[in-house]
């Protein structure tokens, strides 16, 4: 017996088992449906939004570094809130003192932890009266001082460049007002202080704002992540009812009966709480991309489902009694079942090898999704079938319609069937005139943008009319998050994607140390050659000794006495230098670009604003090879370069990785089961081609690669893949009986076409329910999944009928290669 005999009878016996002992299948599966419900409970959520990309990359890790060693009191970090004031001028007397009296209503909270508010008001009141330790002491300091004090306050701090940073890029210093302040309130954690608590800090502080006079607002990472799980429920809430919809209309349209419609729901429904429960069990948390898992699994699931059903109905309707149709039924498609779920987990698992932890996870949840699917509607379903058409029969129940969903009398089995008859007449020039266009769109779609924002995790300002308009319980959440963003970046200077920041560790305390961190600056790569004469512009500890000097004279006689080239850089004596200047006035400034053990220094380079993103990183990388000292380039701007790149390389490799399993899975299989290995190219075939217009249509929407559609190449092989599998299964069936490609095809698609557009309608459109989805990355996903399913299925119509009669053509020059199985 051959490998391909005793595979098919371990098929046989396993559908035996099914048809033969369908209570005992059905007591196994609701038991371990009940097994799995108990890890829905356990299944956290990841509100991180771009966190999880990011985690464990160089850049990101020294972005940390910086974050934690150089303080600045003016600068958020991990454990802090802002607050953004705007107004015509936040300067005046009364704008300064609402500031203070809603700081002191913050701090009188305990549970709020603040330990210190650092702010234009907080700064105008401790340069009115230097004992104004606490915010109560503060307000009364501004309370007593007169608008003209106030000014002659604010014009005196000019100078002071924290002070500055922290007003809008407005600021009119001869006038004293500014358009908008940030204020930034330092929390006191205690160790094991998490996320969630911090989220609780500072959405309390967030509804506090929201009821205080004034236009001010709470920011911060902890608002942020509350608005990204409230995100994830709000998208989950809009989009999951339009898919059961969508999806209980088609089923309604292709089983035509309540009782098949009721099965098909509950095995739905039984592959999410699987899918749930594993996700529960295993740890991985439920984030924005996995909105994506149900609903491809459930669009996996109803093309199961229709072909399934729609078979057993095609051998009812020959006469067989019920438990021979299933029989016979099941004997065709567990092979197809097992081709498609194999490629398909091959196309969804392609992504576990990503560098990025949350497209892994991806990767991993729907893998493990569509093997559950297989089970559930490979196994359960017929069981579940035949059982109930037992008790059906028993209590007189009538059948209301058992009919398939087309024959070769129909309108659309002939519709299904012309791209076969035409192509026919040249099934040479059909493959040519695709593999051109396909070769097309490919080299055109190879120019997509590749992208990682912030912005793509978080609601647009403003939500559509149907989102906004819905009524309870499917109103959406308020969000603020992107507007305030959107409000920073317009009003103040502080714009990350504008700066790169270099890390550099060294001994600072060695002579030249200062030297080396400026000699690059003279001659830096094109983004950052912003300054005077193509020079770069830094800002770091040697900017701020100059600073000292011009203001200092007795600071500035040290540092010419220690500079011996006369390049304003001190070269020796940099112990006492950095002594004096932590002690001077200049301290706190000098504390944001050198640690206090002269190990770690950073400095902020300008870049051009005309440059790339990929532009700017790059050249801050290669800046980094001219440092002496170790030195790494970072800043959000780079980070999230690096999680760009990252992303690029995973869609590639994974759709090399997908299509080279899944092409060589195909040769084995049809080689080992019917003798004809290059069956597996063939249907292949309209897949490629479908990818290759799903990539110049990408491109041709100004459609990106980024943190959730650079999956789309690989899950567009495991899914489109169904299509291509089921067609050319049922074609072997049907040329080992009539020994004809043509008639073959047609009796294919005829009958095995309606379930294929049953299956592309509720797929697509369920899956193109994703486009309602709240945010951009689930949206663009959600319709480039409709065009992949939409795409596969056309080509499956159009490209596997020519490649098919090109295969039967030379069927006997490649009878040697295509029958290396058969012994």
């Amino acid at each position: 017996m051959s490998v391909g005999e005793r595979i098919e009878a371990g098929i046989r016996r396993l559908n035996n088992v099914i048809v033969d002992r369908p209570r005992q299948v059905i007591v196994a599966f609701l038991v371990l449906t009940v097994v799995f419900a108990g890890g829905m409970g356990l299944v956290s959520t990841d509100t991180g939004a771009t966190d999880a990309f990011t985690e464990g990359l160089d850049e990101q890790e020294a972005l940390d570094a910086v974050n934690q060693e150089f303080d600045d009191p003016f600068e958020p970090g991990s454990e802090s809130t802002q607050l953004i004031h705007t107004g015509g001028n936040v300067l005046t007397k009364e704008a300064l003192v609402r500031e203070l009296r809603l700081l002191e209503d913050i701090s009188r909270r305990d549970d709020l932890r603040v330990a210190s508010a650092n702010g234009p008001a907080t700064v105008v009141a401790r340069t009115i009266d230097p004992s104004a330790t606490t915010i109560p002491e503060q307000r009364r300091a501004i309370e007593g001082a007169s608008s003209t004090q106030i000014r002659q306050t604010v014009r005196t701090l000019d100078e002071d460049p924290r002070f500055s940073r922290s007003l809008s890029t407005d600021f009119n210093p001869t006038s004293a007002s500014a358009s908008a302040s940030i204020t930034v309130v330092s929390h006191d954690v205690p160790p094991g202080f998490s996320d969630s608590n911090l989220q609780e800090i500072q959405t309390s502080i967030q509804t506090i704002t929201n009821d205080y006079p004034g236009d001010i607002r709470a920011f911060g990472t902890g608002i942020t992540n509350a608005e990204t799980a409230n995100v994830i429920g709000d998208s989950l809430t809009i989009v999951m009812p339009v898919v059961v919809i969508l999806l209980l209309l088609f089923l309604v349209v292709a089983y035509r009966d309540p009782i098949d419609l009721s099965l098909g729901l509950l095995s739905l429904l039984m592959t999410v709480i699987w899918t749930f429960g594993f996700l529960g069990f295993s740890g991985i948390p439920f984030s924005q991309q996995m909105i994506s898992v149900p609903v491809l699994l459930l669009a996996v699931g109803v093309d199961f489902g229709i072909h399934i059903i729609n078979r057993y109905r095609e051998e009812t309707v020959k006469g067989y009694e019920a438990v021979e149709a299933m029989r016979e039924a099941n004997n065709q498609l567990m092979i197809a079942f097992v081709i498609v779920t194999v490629t398909t987990v091959f196309g969804f698992g392609a992504n576990v090898i990503s560098d990025l932890g949350p497209i892994r996870d991806l990767g991993i949840a729907s893998a493990i999704g569509i093997i559950f699917t297989f089970l559930i509607f490979g196994l359960f379903l017929p069981a579940a079938k035949l059982e109930v058409d037992k008790l059906r029969d028993a209590y007189g129940v009538p059948e209301f319609n058992s009919s398939p969903i087309s024959s070769s009398d129909s309108t659309l089995g002939r519709l299904l069937t012309f791209p076969a008859q035409v192509s026919q007449y040249a099934p040479i020039a059909f493959i040519v005139v695709l593999l051109v266009s396909g070769g097309m769109a490919t080299a055109y779609g190879s120019g997509v943008d590749t992208s990682f924002e912030t912005e793509d995790f978080l609601p647009p300002e403003e939500l559509p009319e149907y989102v906004t308009g819905l009524p309870e319980p499917f109103a959406p959440s308020e969000y603020t998050v992107t507007e305030t963003i959107t409000l920073l970046e317009d009003r103040f200077s502080t714009n990350q994607d504008q700066s790169v920041t270099i890390y550099v560790e060294g001994n600072f305390h060695e002579d030249h140390a200062l030297a080396a961190l400026a000699a690059p600056n003279d001659n830096p790569p094109g983004a950052l050659a912003v300054g005077d004469g193509g020079s770069a512009r830094p800002t770091s500890i040697v900017t701020v000794i100059r600073s000292q000097a011009d203001r200092d004279p007795e600071f500035a006689r040290l540092v010419a006495r220690s500079d011996v080239n006369g390049d304003g850089v001190p070269d020796r004596n940099l112990e006492r230098i950095y002594d004096v200047l932590f002690a001077s006035p200049a301290g706190d400034r000098a504390e944001q670009y050198l640690t206090p053990d002269r190990r770690n220094a950073k400095v902020e380079y300008a870049i051009d604003a005309s440059a790339s993103q990929g532009d700017a990183a790059a050249d801050a990388r290669e800046f980094t090879e001219d440092f002496r000292l170790e030195a790494t380039a970072t800043g959000q701007l780079v980070v999230f370069d690096a999680v760009t790149d990252i992303i690029f390389n995973s869609a590639i490799q994974g759709l090399i990785l997908a299509m080279g399993l899944t092409g060589l899975f195909l040769v084995i299989s049809y080689g080992i089961l019917e003798g004809k290995p290059l069956l597996g190219i063939v249907n292949l075939f309209p897949i490629l081609i479908a990818i290759a217009f799903l990539l110049g249509t990408m491109r041709a929407l100004g459609l990106s690669l980024n943190a959730l559609t650079a999956t789309i190449l690989s899950i567009s092989i495991g899914l489109g893949i169904a299509y291509s599998v089921h067609a050319t299964h049922r074609f072997v069936d049907e040329f080992n009986d009539n020994a004809d490609a043509y008639e073959s095809i047609i009796i294919t698609f005829s009958g095995t076409g309606g379930a294929l557009l049953g299956s592309m309608l509720t797929t697509s459109l369920g899956t193109g329910a994703l486009a309602l989805a709240i945010t951009p990355v689930l949206g663009d996903f959600g319709l480039l999944m409709a065009l992949s399913v939409l795409y596969s299925f056309i080509f499956t119509i159009v490209a596997l009928p020519p490649a098919v009669l090109l295969w039967e053509r030379y069927h006997g020059v490649w009878s040697g290669v295509d029958s290396f199985a058969t012994t």
